[in-house]
Parts: C-alpha cells; sequence; structure tokens
C-alpha cells in the first residue's frame, strides 16, 4: 500500500510529516532531501501511531533529527510496540520554522484515536494523513483502531478549523481533488448511520 508524506523546506531546514513505511526508504528519502534542496531534515512529525507513520521516528532520532508526536500516538506507541519520537505534544501546537508557521491539531477520534493533522494557515495547506481519504475512494479503509461513531464529527471539526484549503494532502491516495475532505465527511456520515 504506498503511503503519502509531505515535507517542508524552510531558511532553517526541513520539516517532515510522517515517515516512510519500508525501511529501506529512511537514509534513501534524506539524502535526495539533501541532494534536492542542499538542506538537512531537522523535525519530525507523526501524525498517528500507525507503522506507516511511525517506522522511521526512531532512525531519524538517531541521527539527529527532532522527531515528534503527540502524548496520545506515544501511549499507543509504546502499547503496541511501535517507535517512539523523542518530543511529545499535549496540546495542540503551533511551530514557527523559518519563513514558515503550521499548527498540529487534533480534532477527534476518526482513522485511529489519536491522528492529527497539520494546518498551514496562511498557505491553506491541509496535510490530513490517514484520516481523509482521496476524493476517488469507496470506504474510509482500515477502522479497527478507530472510531466508526465519532468519524464524521472529527471532519467536520476539520472543517471548521481549516476553510477553505487550497490543498488537501492525503495519505493513501491522488492528493490533486480538494473534495476529498467532504468526499470523506460523506462517507464517515454513512458509516454512523450503519453502526
Amino acid at each position: 500500500m504506498p503511503a503519502n508524506g509531505m515535507y517542508l523546506v524552510t531558511n532553517n531546514g526541513v520539516v517532515m510529516f510522517d515517515t516512510p513505511w519500508d525501511t529501506t526508504q529512511f537514509q534513501p528519502l534524506l539524502d535526495s532531501i539533501k541532494l534536492k534542496h542542499n538542506k538537512n531534515v531537522i523535525m519530525c512529525f507523526a501524525t498517528h501511531w500507525h507503522s506507516d507513520k511511525t517506522a522511521g521516528l526512531e532512525y531519524y532520532r538517531q541521527q539527529g533529527i527532532k522527531t515528534y508526536t503527540t502524548v496520545l500516538t506515544d501511549e499507543l506507541s509504546k502499547k503496541n510496540n511501535k517507535k517512539r519520537a523523542e518530543y511529545l505534544m499535549s496540546n495542540d501546537t503551533l511551530f514557527n520554522v523559518g519563513q514558515y508557521s503550521f499548527e498540529t491539531y487534533y480534532p477527534g477520534q476518526g482513522h485511529t484515536i489519536d491522528n492529527i493533522v497539520i494546518w498551514f494557515e496562511k498557505e491553506k495547506i491541509l496535510y490530513g494523513g490517514c484520516l481523509i481519504k482521496g476524493a476517488e475512494d469507496e470506504n474510509l479503509g482500515y477502522l479497527d483502531d478507530g472510531n466508526k461513531t465519532a468519524y464524521a464529527a472529527t471532519l467536520k471539526n476539520v472543517q471548521k478549523k481549516c476553510p477553505n484549503p487550497n490543498f488537501i494532502i492525503v495519505a493513501h491516495s491522488d492528493w490533486k481533488n480538494i473534495n476529498s475532505l467532504k468526499h470523506s465527511l460523506e462517507m464517515a456520515k454513512k458509516l454512523k448511520r450503519n453502526n
């Protein structure tokens, strides 16, 4: 299953959102970023505890990269024997890195009970991770660690917090279609009705 991540190139270095899943990709990703932008990755955020987001956290920490998750993600990572971050966020947090700022936001339970999104308010870019599915997707994917009843309300919280995004980056689908959030909400409403 392919998984999208995202990185932000700033004057101070590169910020990575979610790690590769495949262990053979950890270093090549750092190398290609360095080659392309002549900058090092300085921070890495994982948006929930599943391995497609956290697998590289330990490796990147060993490379001197500051790694971040929420306290809840850390608890679930520990419980499920997944890789853990060095720095823990107990609340939604605004980060200023170089010329950019972004906010980590916990909208509620959905794909997992700990999923967060990243919001770039100025640029209107929403990094939705696995919480938001692609506009072409037929279902909300794997939900055994999630909350089917709360999913719709959680996506409504994302809509309120992140109005009119120019781009929505989703984890496992094409992100070029801006209707992904709306489509995910429709699927989540159906899911709630069927539960």
